[in-house]
């Protein structure tokens, strides 16, 4: 592992070469880890974020020239229109929109404390950044006939009881204006799919399990998933993205790709027999 946290990546193939690449709440976490690995694919990247110097340093960090930042809040229409049109203006073209920005939203699991500011809050980046994302990508997408629109979801958008109750309406929400979209713009050759997956430790997890820390919620993470021996990693969801994102992935639209563990499609009540 290198001194800056993530696995020195080694190649012979850049599957995203040529590509650029629009990536929301990208200066940390899950969004970072995409643009990383998306540069080192062969794409030109651009972050967008209202973190400022978190993003820059992104930017600089994979290198000036293939890399750019622009801050964006991705629930105000004109931001995302901005960045949408910087990434074209600087590269050329957009071949890629991944909208990852996403706001947990206010600790508060009963439905009866919960106030409507703080759902309406999370919608507003969750689905309402989604929707922006989705619409002035296909704008400059369009006339070119291609493209390819993902979305970060979770596990939340399948299966009940994991998420708090705006996060998981967000997360469900986004997976039927997915589909639809997907349904609209593929007589375009635009795919639209999205990535779901566990909690990862990332700023947005351990921000909100604050008695966990890093360690604490990859344990978590481990104990819930019914596939042992492995820890879901920023990495695991980069490398499926960068599938979604490449020509490998060129017949595949309306998909909701879930890397869990297999926490989704299992039952616990396996754990009640000792195969050992």
């Amino acid at each position: 592992m290198g001194s800056d946290g993530f696995l020195p990546f080694i190649t012979a193939e850049r599957r995203l070469e040529g590509k650029v690449a629009l990536i929301t709440g990208a200066a940390q976490g899950i969004g970072e880890a995409i643009a990383i690995m998306y540069s080192q694919h062969g794409a030109k990247v651009v972050i967008a974020d209202i973190q400022d110097d978190k993003g820059s340093k992104v930017c600089k960090r994979i290198g000036l020239d293939i890399a750019s930042f622009i801050h964006c809040d991705v629930s105000i229409e004109d931001d995302v229109k901005n960045a949408v049109d910087h990434a074209v203006e600087k590269f050329g073209k957009l071949d890629i929109m991944f909208n990852n920005a996403a706001i947990e939203g206010s600790p508060c699991p009963r439905i009866e404390d919960s106030e409507i500011s703080h759902f309406q809050k999370v919608l507003a980046i969750n689905v309402m950044g989604v929707f922006l994302g989705i619409k002035h990508a296909a704008r400059v997408m369009i006339p070119r006939k291609q493209g390819c629109i993902l979305m970060s979801g979770s596990v939340s958008s399948v299966v009940g009881g994991f998420g708090l109750h705006a996060y998981t309406a967000s997360k469900s929400a986004i997976i039927g204006l997915m589909k639809n979209t997907a349904a609209e713009l593929g007589q375009f050759g635009i795919r639209v799919n999205c990535i779901s997956s566990f909690l990862i430790a990332s700023p947005l997890a351990t921000d909100f399990f604050t008695n966990k820390g890093v360690k604490g919620v990859e344990d978590w993470t481990c104990q819930l998933a019914t596939l042992k021996g492995a820890v879901l990693t920023g990495e695991d969801f980069a490398k499926a993205a960068v599938f979604f994102g490449s020509d490998d992935s060129k017949f595949v639209s309306g998909h909701n790709f879930m890397i869990d563990g297999g926490v989704t499609t299992t039952n616990v009540a396996f754990d009640l027999f000792n195969y050992s």
